[in-house]
């Protein structure tokens, strides 16, 4: 059988390949915690994962996924929007951080990520970040929301330093509706 090839395969494969052993990583958009527990298989028990969410339903799902995996002393979760994370960390302590744009899956899709937020919380992580930290970004669109979040970070991506970081941007173009976008984004040259 064939591997199934989708967003979240593309950002897992690519975390896999940066991330080690006690690490400090963040999952900017917890939703249902699936990432933030991800994270916290990779970094280990002497790492650290600190997932944020704005939605309490979301940070409740996060905990009790934490909980089940028994990563309570590596992962925390925390009810604030990624665009303060510069608040909960200090520059270049940061390995990877990761991002899911959209709305949180089962959930309210009345509530969604903007670009108001989103592009200063990568602003903010890409300072965070240590010199060869990674980060990545899910795009979700679609329904009634998210094409103008979608085309503002399509717009933003292109005008990051090159001399900074390195942007790779991933589209399903055979793929029938709206299907996501995954961006990587490695920081120095």
């Amino acid at each position: 059988m064939a591997e199934r090839f989708n967003a979240l395969t593309l950002c897992h494969d690519f975390l896999a390949r940066h991330v080690r052993p006690g690490d400090f990583c963040i999952d900017a958009a917890a939703g249902r915690g699936n990432d933030t527990v991800f994270l916290a298989g990779l970094v280990g028990p002497q790492g650290k994962v600190l997932a944020f969410d704005i939605q309490q339903q979301a940070v409740d799902s996060t905990r009790q996924l934490i909980a089940r995996h028994g990563c309570e002393g590596i992962a925390q979760v925390v009810l604030d929007s990624h665009s303060n994370m510069d608040a909960y960390a200090a520059p270049g302590t940061v390995s990877a951080i990761t991002f899911n744009f959209g709305w949180l899956p089962a959930g309210d899709h009345r509530i969604f990520t903007t670009p108001q937020t989103s592009i200063p919380a990568i602003q903010k992580g890409l300072a965070l970040l240590k010199p060869d930290g990674v980060m990545s970004l899910c795009i979700y669109y679609g329904r009634d929301c998210g094409f103008t979040e979608r085309d503002a970070l399509l717009e933003f991506l292109p005008t990051l330093d090159s001399k900074a970081c390195t942007v790779l941007v991933h589209s399903f173009v055979n793929r029938p509706n709206c299907p996501p976008i995954f961006v990587e984004i490695l920081k120095g040259k």
